[in-house]
């Protein structure tokens, strides 16, 4: 066994001396390879690409039912119709409206320990999301969480108006965890405004399926803060990019 020390911020091609250096070996395990970007990250081909990914018809269907019959959204409604051919580039002269919700992305269980400085207990999460809905308009909150049933229930005491998709046992067994976090980032996506959480691959798919259907920046790249914090640093803007 042998292990490596390599701290790594920035593109893929700064593991590369690192990978020849072990060419003999028949497996290499990259803690954390979820943070390393690729090296044409953000540019027109890789958005060219990533506009090409959907997800399948049958989990955001299940997610627009939630949204229709809970949240009072629709795709016409609230402008974010996307073009059946992923080639043909949305019209960039006005922004999408989005559902009449706020969105957050509640990062609980290893984030609370592993950054207790960046991420706000439920009380604080839940005084930042109120002063959201006033200063918006809105009164309904969709949380997509990966908290403990007593954990919500708690967040929904300080927070009453608070929904989040909860599965029937069939559907919870047909979708797995992988389905049902997909439809927990598509609700997410389409929301008037989001709000994510610090530093999270969660978040940030989120904020990309809101740059495809063309939101406001301001209402897509937002972040809770931590405990006693009224403002804090928020996100990067990874906007869209089209070639020329």
């Amino acid at each position: 066994k042998r292990f490596s020390c390599l701290s790594v911020q920035g593109s893929a091609s700064t593991l590369k001396p690192l990978l020849l250096g072990h060419s003999n070996c028949t497996a290499i395990m990259l803690d954390r390879a979820e943070v390393i970007l690729h090296d044409i990250f953000g540019d027109p081909v890789y958005w060219e690409i990533r506009r090409s990914m959907r997800f399948a018809s049958k989990l955001r269907d299940v997610a627009d039912k939630f949204r229709r019959e809970v949240l009072n959204s629709d795709d016409k409604r609230d402008d974010t119709v996307l073009e059946e051919d992923w080639k043909i580039v949305p019209n960039r002269t006005h922004y999408a409206l989005g559902g009449p919700y706020l969105a957050v992305h509640l990062r609980r269980q290893d984030y609370v320990n592993s950054r207790p400085k960046d991420v706000p207990d439920l009380k604080w999460a839940a005084e930042q999301i109120r002063v959201l809905l006033k200063k918006h308009g809105l009164r309904k909150v969709f949380i997509a969480t990966d908290a403990q049933d007593e954990e919500f229930k708690t967040l929904k005491t300080y927070l009453p108006e608070a929904v989040r998709f909860e599965p029937s046992n069939e559907v919870r067994e047909q979708l797995k965890d992988g389905g049902l976090a997909i439809v927990d980032q598509w609700i997410a996506a389409h929301a008037r405004f989001f709000v994510g959480s610090y530093e999270s691959t969660f978040s940030f798919r989120i904020q990309e399926e809101r740059e495809i259907m063309n939101f406001d920046p301001d209402t897509t790249f937002n972040r809770l803060c931590g405990n006693g914090q009224k403002t804090c640093t928020q996100p990067t803007r990874w906007r869209m990019a089209y070639a020329d």
